[in-house]
């Protein structure tokens, strides 16, 4: 997790640039409404280096070809040259190079756009300036994107939140395309309300601007923030802050005639409701909130679920199972605990378990002449990847499944390697002896605290 950019209270050192953001950030918490106009002169010689530090070096390389390796080799002069042109105006925001990965079940594709390296530490110092600012005003319900929170965060307040109401009214949203169709003249329109830095506008207008580079073709979309890039996220929040967070909590919640509340994380948020009439309306206004800044919503994948906790010890009404949801990779449904009370309870959603195993196949397919000492080390990462996010309570049989799933993907490619030896499971159990791979484990736990992985 990256250093807290901007919180007050969480201030990580009190080196020069630490002091710059919380000094920021204590006015911007003390002035809501003040409109900052002089910030991009916090950004130095300095802080442009903790913005390399904390720039992940291991990502691929944008449309330049140049590594962070090759950027640390002359690391100073680099950085002196990049802030004398974001200083100057004369910095060039160069097109991003678009790829594709899966996406829900594996069926559709993700654009992401990758920025060069050079691009991505200035874009880090830009968000770090802005965090301090915007992190005074985003409220608790967003969690995406955001220091010191987490997916797991949101999942655990709204699973709160419905077990004190007894469940209720879950209205699911789903954004179409949200990273690709940000509307720039709004954005810029809620920039306008906090930020209005000559420095930094200008180069967030090239930013948005920047040409996509896909199988040798250059486009320039006229809307979107390329998801994928380091500023992406920062604007996406501010976006969102503005179209759903503040309008649901001071303009929506007064009007309900029950309780309700909003969990978001990015574009992904869900809606509970204790009566049904105030989902309804919501439900029937939402669209037409979200159309007035450019975006849509999803008709057929936006959904309202009855999810009331089951009477007593029997099941609803009708013999068939409550209605599920799905939150971040996880479905949400009622089920009986150890001592029969009913709770709710996560297991992975089903695209995502499909997904990652289509993933898992297909590398156990490219790699499956590597040295087997090799391939576990890889597969063992993997696994742990999955378990320390899906590692959840009550989620243990669907991590049992993933990991014996693995077993028998990995066993099977090892089984094509040659046509004279077969890999008999005999045998591959004997293998597992010496490689073998780390067991399904619940790392964040109700009841007691986050194992290490």
């Amino acid at each position: 997790m990256e250093p807290s950019e901007g919180k007050t209270a969480r201030t990580q050192s009190l080196g020069p640039v630490s002091t710059k953001l919380r000094r920021i950030a204590e006015l911007a918490k003390g002035a809501p409404d003040l409109v900052f106009t002089s910030l991009a002169h916090h950004i130095d010689l300095e802080f442009l280096h903790e913005a390399y530090r904390r720039t992940r070096k291991s990502g691929s390389p944008g449309v330049d070809g140049r590594t962070a390796a090759e950027y640390a080799t002359d690391l100073e002069t680099h950085l002196r040259d990049l802030l004398e042109r974001f200083k100057s105006g004369r910095y060039k925001a160069p097109p991003v190079r678009r790829v594709h990965i899966p996406k829900g079940d594996g069926k559709r594709t993700r654009p992401l756009g990758i920025p060069t390296f050079e691009d991505k530490v200035l874009q880090r110092a830009v968000a770090m300036v802005l965090g301090a600012v915007y992190e005074q005003d985003f409220l608790d319900c967003s969690y995406g994107f955001r220091p010191g929170r987490s997916a797991h965060q949101a999942l655990g307040v709204l699973r709160e939140e419905l077990m004190e109401m007894g469940g209720g009214w879950v209205l699911s949203v789903d954004v179409e395309s949200y990273f690709d169709t940000v509307d720039h003249a709004r954005l810029r329109e809620i920039l306008d309300l906090r930020v209005r830095d000559g420095v930094l506008r200008r180069v967030i207008g090239k930013w948005l601007k920047a040409g996509v580079l896909e199988n040798g073709a250059l486009s320039y979309p006229e809307a979107g923030t390329p998801q994928g890039g380091v500023i992406s996220p920062m604007l996406a929040n501010v976006y969102l802050h503005t179209v759903m967070d503040e309008w649901f909590e001071v303009q929506v919640i007064p009007c309900l005639r029950g309780r309700a509340k909003l969990v978001r994380y990015a574009d992904d948020f869900v809606i509970t409701f204790e009566r049904e009439d105030d989902a309804r309306r919501v439900m029937a206004v939402l669209p037409k909130r979200f159309e007035k800044y450019g975006l849509t919503i999803h008709p057929d994948k936006t959904r309202l679920v009855r999810f009331r906790r089951p009477p007593g010890g029997r099941r609803p009404p009708g013999g068939g199972r409550s209605e599920t949801f799905d939150l971040l990779g996880f479905t949400h449904y009622w089920a009986k605990s150890r001592r029969g009370y009913w709770v709710i309870k996560r297991r992975t959603a089903r695209n995502r378990m499909t997904r990652a195993l289509r993933m898992i196949n297909e590398w156990c397919r490219r790699h499956r002449h590597w040295p087997v000492a090799r391939q576990r080390t890889v597969l063992a990462a993997k696994l742990r990847g999955h378990f320390n996010y899906y590692g959840i309570t009550a989620n243990g049989t669907s991590l049992s499944r993933f990991r014996h799933e693995v077993l028998c993907t990995w066993r099977k490619w090892l089984d094509r390697r040659s046509q004279r030896r077969r890999m008999r499971w005999a045998r591959f159990n004997r293998l597992l002896q010496d490689h073998p791979l780390p067991s399904a484990i619940v790392v964040h736990s109700l009841y007691r605290r986050a194992a290490k992985p």
